[in-house]
């Protein structure tokens, strides 16, 4: 298999991916936290982007925006949809992040959106240190934690809001909100936690 263990059974599915992603707007999958986000133009990094639906949106209303997508057949299906889109695509990934964070860039907004449960319990301390130093200070960090069945062919693991908050807390990322929410899909037995933090500084 290549790529990152947690990409696992993506590429196979990014035709019918696609359509899942696509079929809900930014609106709906980010509406208890848009309040949160800090208003355009500003620097934001969407991780684990999918077909781009989410940085999309961002780059339309004025933010300078980068999507890191580690899968290459989803990063050629958002790049096909979007293309019109000022986003600027990486080929990169958690827990390290390495391309980004050689280039030392910081941004005001980093979402995370249902990619933390890919991330094995060992990933995770560094995949929060590379994020909170991708972080502008004052900047924000929303990401999702999905709970429910694991799909076939794919790495997740359930969590508890609680660890990431703490792991957060440790490397001075603040609590700003949490929620919950049914899953939009309406998939059996899912369900998402929703975090956003705030850079200290």
């Amino acid at each position: 298999m290549s790529g990152p263990a947690g990409t696992a059974g993506y590429g196979e599915a990014a035709a019918q991916l696609a359509l899942q992603y696509e079929s809900v707007s930014f609106a709906e999958v980010h509406r208890e936290r848009l309040h949160l986000y800090p208003a355009p133009p500003t620097a934001v990094l969407d991780i684990g982007a999918g077909t781009g639906r989410d940085a999309a949106a961002l780059a339309a209303l004025g933010h300078r925006v980068v999507a890191v997508e580690p899968t290459p057949e989803l990063r050629a299906v958002g790049e096909r949809l979007h293309g019109d889109a000022a986003i600027r695509w990486v080929a990169d990934a958690l827990p390290d992040l390495p391309l980004l964070t050689a280039e030392d860039g910081r941004f005001d907004l980093v979402l995370l959106t249902a990619v933390w449960m890919h991330l094995a319990p060992a990933e995770r301390p560094a995949a929060m240190d590379a994020l909170a130093g991708l972080l502008a200070p004052g900047g924000r960090l929303a990401l999702t934690l999905r709970h429910g069945p694991v799909p076939p062919g794919r790495r997740m693991f359930d969590l508890p809001p609680e660890p990431t908050v703490d792991l957060a807390a440790s490397r001075g990322l603040r609590l700003l909100h949490r929620s919950g929410r049914a899953d939009l899909h309406g998939r059996a037995g899912v369900h998402w936690t929703a975090l956003v933090f705030e850079r200290e500084g």
